[in-house]
């Protein structure tokens, strides 16, 4: 790890709030590049083990990497190629009922938006694939190339939030109707077209949005982010924690609401006389508010600007 595959993000205040011990087992459920992993590894030992979990291959070749600093530690390390929503299935291959802690880094690593063969970034001409696990699933051109304009259009303004999504849409097929788009420049020059420049972010490229949207569409993330909620806190011990840094409002909004329905909140309609749903309080929320990075760490790592931790303790 001497090279800097991945800034962790609230390192500070996910030990703080997760609050590993010696002797106990926690899962990092996005290894990444390994900053938070190692962090957690310290407090864990002597005799602890920690769980980490990465769907992109890359990841666990970092972990290979990083190994002879991981093995200094008196821990066991037990890696696992595979997606966090499939948490529970994860565990029962390994015969582990129970964890005490989860931690959850959302979105792409460092390294995934720097490797520029991946298609996560405009700022490299490289194929659109997006995908996650390079080795499975549909690449993003491939997505293009099935949906209707329409469909295009309704991706880009619910994972991207989007308000020139229909436009965009209508550029887009447009294009593929002459020719295919197969480089995230093409993409990026079509999404750029299809904006008046007037109204282009002055801070942002005018195809981050758009990006975005793809990469979650590709991936299924928030889909996997709801299933990894209920399937992570299930198997928490009682007064395990679970923490989850998201990066964008639709990431943290699932997981407001999820721990909200966790905590006992009523999720019927408003107007009923009584609670029909069944809902039961089986964590509590440790964080009412989202904890945001400070203004030091932000301008140590601009890529730390929008997270949001979340955290919440079983019952």
């Amino acid at each position: 790890m001497n090279r800097p595959y991945h800034v962790p993000v609230l390192a500070v205040e996910i030990l703080e709030l997760l609050a590993p011990r010696p002797g106990q087992t926690m899962i990092d459920g996005t290894f990444g590049g390994g900053g938070h992993a190692f962090r957690l590894g310290e407090e864990l030992q002597p005799t602890g083990r920690l769980i980490v979990i990465d769907r992109d291959p890359a990841a666990l070749a970092a972990l290979e990497e990083a190994h002879s600093r991981l093995a200094a530690l008196s821990l066991t390390i037990i890696p696992i190629r595979g997606n966090f929503r499939k948490l529970s299935d994860l565990l029962d291959e390994r015969e582990i009922p129970m964890v005490d802690g989860i931690l959850l880094d959302l979105g792409v690593s460092s390294h995934q938006l720097d490797a520029g063969d991946r298609g996560f970034s405009f700022r490299a001409d490289a194929p659109v694939d997006m995908r996650m696990d390079p080795e499975s699933g549909e690449t993003a051109v491939e997505l293009l190339a099935r949906l209707e304009e329409k469909e295009i259009a309704r991706l880009l303004w619910e994972y991207g939030e989007e308000r020139w999504a229909a436009r965009i849409a209508k550029f887009i097929v447009e294009r593929l109707a002459k020719e295919p788009i197969l480089t995230t420049k093409q993409l990026a020059d079509v999404v750029s077209a299809a904006i008046p420049k007037g109204a282009q972010p002055p801070d942002t490229h005018p195809a981050t949005r758009t990006f975005q949207a793809l990469r979650i569409a590709v991936n299924d993330e928030l889909g996997a982010l709801r299933d990894a909620l209920d399937a992570g806190v299930a198997r928490l011990a009682p007064g395990g924690r679970m923490a989850v840094i998201s990066y964008h409002s639709l990431e943290d909004r699932i997981v407001k609401q999820a721990f909200a329905r966790l905590a006992g909140r009523c999720q019927c309609p408003p107007g009923l006389p009584m609670c029909q749903c069944g809902a039961k309080e089986v964590i509590k929320i440790v964080t009412r508010k989202p904890v945001s990075p400070s203004q030091e760490e932000i301008a140590g790592n601009a890529r730390a600007r929008s997270a949001k931790l979340r955290v919440a303790e079983k019952l």
